[in-house]
């Protein structure tokens, strides 16, 4: 009975840090309409390197490769950064909701990096997975049928966050297969964020920006967002390590959907019937290149 909680926990963790990171997109857009987007960004991870390091502890550093220390901190601290600061410019909440879709690129991209970086063999569902992906994405970033003139005017009425959103999908596919190859299994989401806060609040002291006061509702606000991204990533490191990978990976390719249904309910957005279709696409892609890869020798 025990042995078989153990797993069954770590599984139920894993599912939890998949709810968790999808009320994450809404809880960072709704900080940084409050603190602004770099001081709302700075707390945030200032707080969830206080929250991982009371859940997970000091990183051991002296077991890290020296390349994946340089290399894997550097692409996990681009993508935390671009991705709070995507979310943090957006114009308004549809379009923070918009770049957050954009973001949800990265599963597919890991994938397609994976056989040219990894050596990963893939079956042919990688072509039609990877085409209904990107047919997704232009269909949620149209808003309107599929018209190349209304792309390229949504894109160009924020540039900024439309293109760190498409930086943060390939940054973190980069990200995820330097870490399958050189983490040697360390785990320094820890450091990540820690590294992450400093700059942020170096970009913050060099900005225009001023920090609000604090009160109760920001403050628990702000808490929320900061244990969504902490507790996030503790949970999921439990759940990789001793739960079930093939339900976990299944479950987390449905975040897009999660995440946007929780953002325009927080934000208080109106989703068009156009959006949800395009999220659906990104999903199934996803999902067609992650079943390209299994069960291949």
């Amino acid at each position: 009975m025990s042995q078989d909680r153990g797993p069954r926990t770590a599984t139920v963790c894993g599912l939890l840090a998949i709810l968790l990171w999808s009320t994450a997109s809404g809880l960072i857009r709704s900080i940084s309409q409050v603190f602004g987007p770099l001081g709302g960004a700075a707390l945030i991870y200032s707080l969830g390197t206080v929250l991982l390091v009371l859940l997970l502890g000091r990183p051991r550093l002296r077991a890290v490769p020296r390349f994946y220390l340089w290399v894997g901190s550097a692409l996990f601290v681009a993508y935390e950064i671009c991705l709070s600061l995507a979310l943090g410019f957006a114009s308004n909440a549809n379009q923070a909701i918009e770049v957050g879709m954009l973001n949800y690129l990265w599963p597919c991209l890991t994938v397609v990096l994976a056989i040219f970086m990894n050596g990963q063999r893939a079956r042919w569902l990688i072509v039609p997975g990877s085409v209904l992906a990107l047919t997704g994405i232009v269909w949620v970033v149209s808003g309107n049928g599929i018209s190349l003139e209304q792309i390229l005017a949504n894109v160009g009425s924020n540039p900024l966050s439309y293109g760190l959103a498409f930086s943060c999908a390939i940054t973190f596919a980069l990200y995820c297969n330097v870490t399958r190859r050189y983490a040697n299994g360390q785990n320094l989401v820890v450091l990540f964020f820690f590294v992450t806060s400093c700059l942020l609040w170096l970009k913050y002291a060099l900005s225009s920006e001023h920090l609000p006061a604090f009160t109760l509702d920001n403050s628990l606000e702000l808490l929320a967002a900061g244990v969504a991204m902490a507790g996030g990533y503790a949970l999921w490191n439990l759940g990789i390590l001793r739960g079930n990978l093939t339900l976990l990976a299944t479950a987390s390719y449905f975040s897009p959907v999660l995440s946007s249904a929780f953002a325009a309910l927080w934000l208080g957005a109106q989703l068009s019937g156009q959006f949800w279709q395009g999220a659906m696409l990104v999903v199934v892609g996803s999902l067609l290149c992650w079943q390209a890869t299994r069960q291949v020798h």
